[in-house]
């Protein structure tokens, strides 16, 4: 039994461990494209709380906030430190913690169906959103007292959506397939644990 509890702990620590790690390279990789770059945090964050559910979720995205915080430079452009909660981008941060909370919340349970996840993809997107835009715009008004706010919204924010929008339509379709073999997985784990106590 301590033995597959170990797995069990084993597995989960791997699984959170793997998304700081996919969340540090998607912090620090950009591709080309019309209008704006593609970048892949939004839909990490929401893959975490699909794939992991959201304890694992918010574990993982909280582990990558915090070790950014703490002096490891996991942010976009390598970034860190405690300072960084004034850039106006910190609420995007923020809110992929928030976001892996709504997918897995949304997805919870057994034999989810496929319209679950869309709507789980679709409202962790919001929360993302509702989150990082009204952060960037206090951080921009208030503290860094810039110019042409609502026009640094839209560069900064509002161009963003479309492509985040369809990374995480395309995160409910992958998740939906791979999630019941994660699912499943842990769950032999948890039965063979519950031969061993018989």
């Amino acid at each position: 039994m301590k033995k597959i509890n170990a797995k069990l702990v084993a597995t989960d620590i791997a699984q959170c461990a793997l998304f700081v790690a996919l969340m540090t390279i998607g912090a620090n990789v950009s591709i080309p494209f019309f209008p704006v770059p593609l970048t892949f945090q939004t839909v990490i964050s929401v893959l975490s709380g699909l794939l992991l559910g959201w304890r694992k979720g918010v574990i993982s995205m909280s582990v990558y906030c915090a070790i950014g915080l703490v002096g490891i430079p996991v942010f976009t452009g390598f970034g860190c430190g405690f300072a960084y909660v004034l850039k106006p981008t910190f609420g995007y941060i923020l809110g992929f913690i928030l976001s892996a909370f709504v997918a897995g919340f949304i997805v919870r349970g057994n034999s989810v169906p496929f319209w679950r996840y869309v709507v789980a993809a679709v409202a962790a997107f919001v929360a993302n959103y509702a989150l990082g835009i009204p952060y960037f715009a206090l951080i921009w008004h208030y503290y860094m007292h810039s110019p042409s706010l609502g026009e640094f919204i839209v560069s900064y924010n509002l161009l963003y959506m479309p492509k985040d929008l369809a990374l995480c339509l395309l995160a409910s379709v992958l998740a939906w397939r791979v999630a019941p073999h994660v699912r499943r997985s842990r769950n032999k784990l948890k039965s063979a644990e519950k031969t061993e106590e018989r």
